[in-house]
């Protein structure tokens, strides 16, 4: 363990002065490119995510019967992947367990190396893990490669940093004087780290390792075992991550279920029996309200992080660069198909229009020229495949259907994918509201939707913006505006709804992309989320410090 420790420890230590000084730091890079990678990289990791298909993956799960294939390809066909299906979680929990208490003697150094290791074994698998982000949920390639991959990684890091960093503020052992008369009062105390129990990780299907990684990770190098439980359209990530920890855990010596894959046939519902039992002490959750506020209130024995739906908003009073706020907010809506927890969805601006670089601007004319942004980021098909990715569920197709009934200012389209003939791919569409319409626009709407809400001035627009995110939460807020006082005010009405805000975003940096190590990704003071990617709250719980003492 020391020798994993210290090969990984520059690591490490870059990724902790990055943490504290919010500088740019990446420890994984996010091109894909052969001089990067090297020339067989992608051919290889591509085919080592295709031998997987229609095979049984060899994990094995205490307490399974029998086993599910639950994935298909957002891209039109089915992975056929036969996983072991968790049945009865009182073996598996009890697996979970057993190995905690030399896992627990390891320390925080000992833990911190193997989870490195871990990381560094993950990076060898990019590609591969890649193929599996694209195919099950629906990001094209290079987004996969990139969030589910390298971006995955860094935020991986960023929560081991931030554990050792908490872990290793007191001291194991100290000698305690307090003076008086005659000889001081000297005591020896030992102070020790430890677990809260066994974590349950509840994965997503929009971003399975992105979004799974920083609660797997804080919780194990804080010491705890880990359940992962995969969503059901998105099991091979995880499986291939499951895999990986318990190679590296059993090659330190240590049990390897102290990780765990728990897959389920659609419907089984284990996650809800897994939260409510007693050895469940952590539970790190993403997706819908409904779900996400069950656990928040049935898993009482638990410590339970979740990111839930919000409703993200753009205030527009006036630009500097017309073209380049349209060409921005086109990007944003487009990314993804607008299927991540990030993507703006409100865009609120006055029923007068606005002043921008080239002349006054009416509503109907910020709405055109959004317009014409979306359609020259994604007239070309084969280049707007590679941008929208894949739909991932067939609710999200019927929500964009029911959407198309209103006031469309811009509507969405099919795109063809010139790879997967059967892929459901769809452009973003934009509906026109007014402020009236509370009903609609207080509600996420995920997907490739977004509004664009007319409002009495700017001062009505961040009194709505307020009220919404105080209300039903959400995960990123944007405004342009070319006066100091208006900027002061969303400032202040983000600090009070608990919200991050981006100013002003023209260029290559959009409002639902964050960076590791500098940005955190929800702030946790609102209803979208009640933990942060990632700071010392968000890894401090999952364990508690013990002390004893003597008399020296």
């Amino acid at each position: 363990m020391q020798e994993l420790f210290d090969r990984h420890r520059a690591l490490l230590d870059a990724a902790v002065a990055a943490c504290a000084s919010r500088e740019y730091f990446s420890a994984f890079d996010e091109s894909p490119s052969p001089r990067v990678y090297g020339e067989e990289a992608a051919g290889a990791g591509r085919a080592a995510y295709e031998a997987w298909l229609g095979t049984e993956f060899p994990l094995t799960t205490p307490g399974a019967d029998g086993t599910v294939a639950t994935e298909r390809s957002p891209y039109g066909f089915d992975l056929g992947v036969r996983y072991p299906r968790a049945a009865d979680v009182g073996p598996l929990l009890e697996a979970a367990r057993a190995g905690m208490h030399a896992w627990r003697l390891a320390g925080p150094d000992g833990r911190a190396g193997v989870c490195l290791e871990i990381l560094a074994r993950l990076h060898a698998r990019i590609f591969e893990l890649a193929n599996a982000v694209q195919h099950t949920s629906g990001q094209a390639f290079v987004m996969a490669f990139q969030a589910g991959g390298a971006h995955a990684l860094d935020r991986a890091l960023e929560a081991i940093a931030y554990a050792w960093t908490e872990m290793t503020r007191t001291p194991e052992t100290v000698v305690w004087e307090k003076p008086g008369r005659g000889e001081p009062l000297r005591m020896e105390k030992t102070f020790t780290v430890m677990p809260r129990g066994v974590a349950l990780v509840v994965g997503c299907n929009t971003f399975p390792t992105w979004n799974s990684w920083p609660g797997l990770f804080a919780s194990l190098v804080t010491g705890n075992a880990v359940v992962v439980k995969p969503h059901p359209a998105a099991v091979l990530p995880l499986a291939i991550t499951v895999q990986v920890c318990q190679e590296v855990l059993a090659e330190a010596g240590f049990d390897p279920n102290l990780v765990v894959l728990a897959a389920e046939e659609d419907g089984d519902k284990l996650a809800a029996t897994l939260a409510r039992r007693p050895e469940v002490r952590i539970i790190d959750f993403t997706g819908g309200n409904a779900f996400g506020e069950w656990l928040e209130t049935h898993a009482p024995q638990a410590v339970v992080f979740t990111e839930k739906a919000g409703v993200n908003t753009v205030i527009v009073d006036s630009t500097a660069d017309f073209a380049g706020m349209c060409q921005n907010l086109a990007f944003s809506f487009s990314l993804y198909s607008g299927q991540m927890c990030t993507a703006p969805q409100n865009v609120f601006l006055p029923a007068a229009g606005i002043e921008t670089d080239d002349g006054h601007k009416s509503a109907a004319e910020v709405a055109a020229g959004i317009g014409a942004a979306l359609d020259r980021l994604l007239g070309d098909d084969a280049r707007a495949v590679e941008l929208l990715g894949g739909i991932v569920a067939p609710a999200i197709v019927d929500r964009l259907e029911r959407a198309g009934r209103g006031d469309v200012l811009v509507p969405s389209r099919e795109v063809p994918h010139p790879s997967y003939p059967d892929a459901t791919v769809r452009t973003p569409t934009l509906l026109r509201l007014t402020s009236d319409d509370a009903d609609t626009y207080s509600t996420e709407c995920f997907g490739p939707v977004a509004y664009l809400i007319e409002t009495a001035d700017t001062d009505e627009s961040i009194a709505l913006f307020g009220l919404t995110v105080e209300r039903h939460g959400a995960m990123t807020a944007s405004v342009y505006s070319t006066s100091d006082k208006v900027l002061g005010q969303v400032r202040e009405a983000a600090l009070e709804a608990g919200v991050a805000l981006s100013e002003n975003l023209h260029g290559a940096v959009f409002v639902n992309q964050s960076a590791a190590f500098s940005d955190f990704h929800g702030t946790g003071a609102n209803p979208a989320a009640n933990a942060t990617y990632t700071d010392g709250a968000y890894v401090a719980s999952r364990f508690r410090v013990v002390q004893s003492r003597r008399h020296v």
